[in-house]
Parts: structure tokens; sequence; C-alpha cells
């Protein structure tokens, strides 16, 4: 009777083994059948020398509105008094201070009120 439980308890542990084999088998089919579906695309030199220009050409578009916009403030007028005044009030850099004064157009107060919206 010992020999037959020793038996029983085997059997019922192969079981178990096979049941968990076939529980990973199934898992690996599924992943199969997904990467099945799975197509590898090659990428060509074309399409990056494509790409790559195209973000040169934006960047170049960027720095030529840059360097507009810059020669545009250049032209406002405005008085060193008034920069004085902005630095002085607002405890930031000359440089700082005629630019924002420069955006705003010679206008003091609106540049006063952008510094501190930001």
């Amino acid at each position: 009777m010992a020999d037959h439980e020793i038996n029983g308890t085997e059997d019922e542990v192969q079981d178990k083994k096979q049941k968990k084999q076939t529980k990973h088998d199934g898992g690996a089919a599924d992943l199969e059948r997904v990467t099945d579906y799975a197509e590898e695309k090659e990428i060509s030199t074309a399409n990056i020398s494509s790409a790559v220009e195209q973000f040169g050409n934006q960047r170049q578009k960027e720095d030529e509105l840059k360097v507009a916009k810059e020669m545009e403030l250049q032209k406002v007028q405005v008085k060193k008094e008034d920069i004085e005044l902005i630095m002085n009030e607002m405890l930031i850099s000359k440089m700082h201070a005629e630019k924002v004064l420069r955006e705003q157009r010679g206008d003091v107060v609106a540049a006063l009120e952008a510094i501190i919206a930001n």
C-alpha cells in the first residue's frame, strides 16, 4: 500500500510537470504567432539622407528667421535712460533689458510687464 501511495504521488507530480510543460509550450506558440506577422523593413540610405536634408533645411530656415528678427529689433530706437531704468527696477543685465525693450518697440511699461510676466 505504501508503494501505491508513493506511485500515486509520483503520478500526480508527473501530471503537474506535464501540465506546466504544456502551458509553457502554448505560450511559446503564441509568441511565435505574434512574431510571424512582424515584417522586417530595411531603411534605405536615400530615406535617411532625405530626412537629414529636411532637418538641415528646417534649421537653416529657423536661423534665417532669427537673424531677420534680430535685424528688425536693431532698427528699434531705445533710450539709454529707459534701459537703465529697466535694469535698476528689475535687477537684470543690460543686454536683457535692451532686448526686452526692443521687443516691446521702446515701450518701457510694456517691457516691464513682459519681464514680470516671464
